[in-house]
C-alpha cells in the first residue's frame, strides 16, 4: 500500500504536509481531526474551516502540530464548496480558499486522531470501516456534550504541548460516553443544509459555532474572545 497522501493541514494549504512545527519546545508530533458529513460540500468545510479559524483567534499562531481537514461518506471529490457555505464561512472571517471535496477513505479513518461527525448516521459509517475508529468518532454535538463535562484543570495544560492536550481530552470524552447520554436522538444531529436557502446555511453555520466553540476552548485552554 502507498504511503497516504497529506492531508489539508490548518496552515490552509492544500494537501499541505503534515505540520511538524515544534511547540512550546516539544518533539514534533501532530494531532488530526477529521471533519465528517456526506457530500463533503455543506457542513463539513464549514466545520474544517471554522475550526480553523477559532484556533487561530485563541492562539494567535497556526500548527501546533494541529491538522484540521474533512471528508465525506459521500463526497463529491474535487468539487468546490457550496456558494452558500463560502457565504457563512466568510460572514464569520474564515479562510475559504483552496477548497475541493474529497470522499472518506480508510486512509484518512486510519490517520484521524478524532473523527467528528455531522450525523449519528456519518457516526456509524465512520465506525464501520473499523481501524478501531469507535473511541475517537463522535458526532460534533456529543463530542460537545462530553466536552462541557470534563474539567479542564484535568487536562494537561497548553505549555505541555497542543497535542498532548488534545489526545488527553478525546480519552476523557471517550471515557464519558457511556454515562451522558443525549437528552433526544436530534440533539446529536446537524442537518443537511445542500439546496436549502442562504438563511439554513446561516443557521446550520451557528449551530456550527456554537458547538464548536467549548471544543476550540478545551483544545487551546483559551476561552472565545468577547
Amino acid at each position: 500500500m502507498t504511503a497516504p497522501e497529506a492531508g489539508r493541514g490548518i496552515d490552509g494549504g492544500e494537501r499541505a504536509a503534515e505540520i511538524t512545527t515544534t511547540f512550546v519546545g516539544l518533539p514534533r508530533d501532530s494531532f488530526r481531526i477529521l471533519h465528517v458529513s456526506t457530500g463533503n460540500v455543506c457542513r463539513s468545510p464549514i466545520t474544517e474551516r471554522l475550526t480553523r479559524h477559532f484556533v487561530h483567534q485563541r492562539l494567535g499562531i497556526l500548527g501546533g502540530g494541529l491538522i484540521v481537514e474533512s471528508a465525506g461518506t459521500w463526497g463529491h471529490e474535487g468539487a468546490p464548496m457550496e456558494a452558500h457555505a463560502e457565504t457563512v464561512l466568510a460572514e464569520y472571517g474564515a479562510d475559504v480558499s483552496g477548497f475541493t471535496g474529497r470522499e472518506l477513505l480508510d486512509e484518512h479513518v486510519i490517520r484521524a486522531d478524532l473523527v467528528l461527525t455531522a450525523t449519528r448516521d456519518h457516526r456509524a459509517q465512520v465506525i464501520s470501516m473499523g481501524h478501531s475508529a469507535g473511541l475517537r468518532t463522535f458526532t460534533l454535538k456529543e463530542f460537545t456534550r462530553l466536552v462541557n463535562a470534563i474539567d479542564p484543570a484535568t487536562l494537561p495544560p497548553l505549555e505541555d504541548g497542543l497535542v498532548m492536550r488534545a489526545r488527553a481530552l478525546v480519552r476523557a470524552a471517550a471515557a464519558l460516553r457511556g454515562w451522558l447520554l443525549a437528552p433526544t436522538a436530534e440533539a446529536d444531529e446537524v442537518h443537511d443544509p445542500y439546496g436549502a436557502p442562504l438563511t439554513f446555511f446561516r443557521s446550520i453555520g451557528d449551530e456550527i459555532h456554537q458547538a464548536l466553540d467549548p471544543v476550540v476552548t478545551a483544545l487551546t485552554g483559551v476561552p472565545a474572545r468577547t
